[in-house]
Parts: structure tokens; sequence; C-alpha cells
């Protein structure tokens, strides 16, 4: 039986721009099968988090447009579990304001805060991380977060460095001791070198009292905001107050706003096969391969076509020839063709759409 204490938020209002063009401001990447297996990214978060947090005690934030889209993927919520924001205020007033529902049923709650679109393999790895983490938010004021062991000098993923802590006997908690945003190729190499920088997962695990501190501390207007209108959460002016606090509330991230400056910041080192599914080719090295290493979401055809992404429609047919790594996404009204090399350029391709008479496609 899982700890009635533990609580879980799922960030669910990301558009994931860089998955474009099958995912879209209308439906995003989460709500999307993208590995083909039957179960979105969403289904597949919240079934993890299931395994150590009562399923009413897992609470979705995302954006007002796709309270629908969540009830209708995650069956089994009820309306309240789901925190629906007006705009996009980043992650730090995301992780507030589900601070704040959490506070009015459990004051003692302890809580795993995940993003809604990230791939783990090893789910059994997963699971005893978390045991782990949160057993040591019940026995200290740390904030913890999960170090993923890279595996490569990755250039699109933030790093954590460590060192030892004398006051645990576990070796895999560590005491952090810098954050490095997505550093260039040299700095990331040296990195993976050094033996002592782990990926940043942005997955984190606290006690509601020591969170609500942080914000104390780091953030004390945004907590204030928050506090403010506490009476409201949970009632019927709730989506008015919320409106309003976000209309004051600074854009920043947790990051940036409170694990960079917190003292009391633990790192759980782990290997459970994350990854956070950024970009196309993020996910080409998780599907399955043809013989000749192309990654296939759908029904393709290849002939001297190598190291592809491709991701297809149902009942239609891709045929490549001729085509070495490249990224092909055919939906229903837009068909993309990128070199692999290049995919950081599909982020701007969406900005320059929005930009023109072409909003309908993003």
């Amino acid at each position: 039986m899982v700890n009635p204490h533990n609580y879980a938020v799922i960030m669910a209002g990301g558009i994931g721009s860089r998955f474009w063009p099958m995912s879209r401001a209308s439906f995003p990447k989460q709500f999307h099968d993208i590995l083909g297996t039957g179960r979105t990214l969403i289904k597949m978060t919240f079934d993890r988090l299931a395994k150590v947090t009562p399923e009413e005690n897992i609470f979705v934030v995302t954006n007002e447009r796709y309270r629908d889209l969540v009830l209708e993927q995650l069956p089994g919520m009820k309306a309240d579990q789901v925190l629906c924001e007006p705009f996009m205020r980043n992650t730090a007033p995301c992780i507030a304001y589900a601070n704040f529902r959490i506070a009015q049923r459990d004051p003692k709650a302890r809580i795993v805060v995940a993003p809604s679109d990230h791939l783990i393999t090893d789910e059994s790895g997963f699971i005893e991380t978390l045991e782990l983490a949160l057993e040591e938010t019940s026995t200290s004021k740390n904030l913890v977060t999960l170090g993923i062991k890279p595996h490569r000098p990755d250039t699109g993923y933030g790093y954590i460095q460590f060192e030892e802590d004398q006051d645990t006997d576990s070796d895999r908690i560590m005491n952090v001791k810098t954050f490095t945003e997505k550093p260039n190729l040299e700095l990331a190499q040296s990195f993976l070198d050094s033996g002592d920088f782990y990926w940043n997962s942005g997955i984190f695990i606290w006690s509601l009292e020591n969170i609500q501190q942080s914000f104390q501390d780091h953030l004390p207007e945004m907590y204030e905001l928050f506090l403010s209108k506490n009476d409201a959460f949970g009632g019927n002016d709730e989506t008015t107050a919320i409106e309003q606090i976000y209309g004051s509330c600074e854009n920043i991230s947790i990051d940036y706003g409170i694990m960079e400056k917190a003292q009391n910041v633990k790192v759980v080192l782990s290997d459970f096969g994350w990854s956070d599914l950024g970009t196309w080719g993020s996910l080409y090295t998780h599907l399955d391969q043809d013989d000749q290493g192309n990654g296939v979401v759908g029904d393709c055809m290849a002939y001297q076509a190598v190291n592809n992404v491709v991701y297809g429609q149902p009942n239609k047919l891709v045929v490549l020839q001729g085509l070495n790594d490249f990224i092909v996404v055919d939906t229903k009204d837009a068909l993309l063709i990128c070199k692999k090399s290049d995919e950081q350029k599909i982020k701007s391709i969406v900005n320059d759409l929005k930009t023109s008479k072409e909003e309908d496609y993003v």
C-alpha cells in the first residue's frame, strides 16, 4: 500500500514546439502516443506515479485549454485534480499553485513533481529511486532532485555537479555543488569526463513544509501572491483568483527561482533509462529500428535510406529512397523533412509560423 501522505504533481502545460508538426498548441506532445505503444506520454507518467502515490493524490497542472484532454486521457482523475493555468508562467508558479492546493488537504504531504512528457524505460528502477528520495524528505529538510547518469555529452540537457554528502549513509544521495544550463559540446564533454556531473532530470521531491519555506525564503513575492488568495483555492472563486495571481506573477523556473539558490539541495544519482524526449533526435534512440537504422512509427519502406526518424500517419505508407540522417514527419496538414543535425532549427521554424499568416499550423 502506498503512503497516503505521498502526492504527485504532473506538469503538463507545455507545447513541445521542437516536436512540430506532430505537437501543436492545440494538441501538445504529452497527449500523443508518440512511441506507438498504445499509451500517451501523460498516461505513462500518471501510471508510473500511481505506483508510489494514491491516484486521488495526483494533480495535473496544465493550461485551461487542455482540461478536457487531461480528463479524457486520465479517466480516473476527478475534475478538481486538474489545476488550470490561465497562461504559461514557467514552473515556479505552476508548483506554487499545486502546493497551496495540496496544503488544504494534507500539511504533512511529501510531493513528487514530474514533467508529463518524459520517457522512463526502467520503471522499477525509477520507483526504487523515488522511494529513496521520499524517505530522504521525510527525515530531513532537504529539497531533492534526480540526477541521471550521462551516457553522452548531450548539449540539450542541464547538468548537476555533485559532491559527497558526509551526513548520509547512502552512496546515491549527494550534495549539489552547481547547476549548469545547457552547455556547448566541449563543456558537455568535460562534464562527462569529470565523472561528477549528472543530467538534470527536472524531477523534484520534497515535503510540502520545506518547499513552502523555500518559496518564502527565495520567492517571497510569489508566495505572498498565492497566500493572499488562499481562501479561494478549492472554491468557486479559484479561477478568478488564479487569473489575478498569474497576471502579477513572475515568469521564472523552479530551477532559477529556488533550486540554484537554496543550500539544502540534494541529488539522487540515478540511471533508469530516462529521456526528456525533447527532440525528434532524442526519440530516435528509443524507437525500434530496421536493418538500415531507421527509427519508425507507422508504415515505412526504405531503399538505400539510413538512420532516419520517420513518423507517419495511420494507414498511410511512407517510402524513402536515398535519404540519410533525416527527420521525416507526416501529419494530416503538414510535412516536415529536416536534417537530424539541424533539428534545433525546428523551434525557429515554429516561431516563423507564429509571426506569419500560417498560425493554423502551429
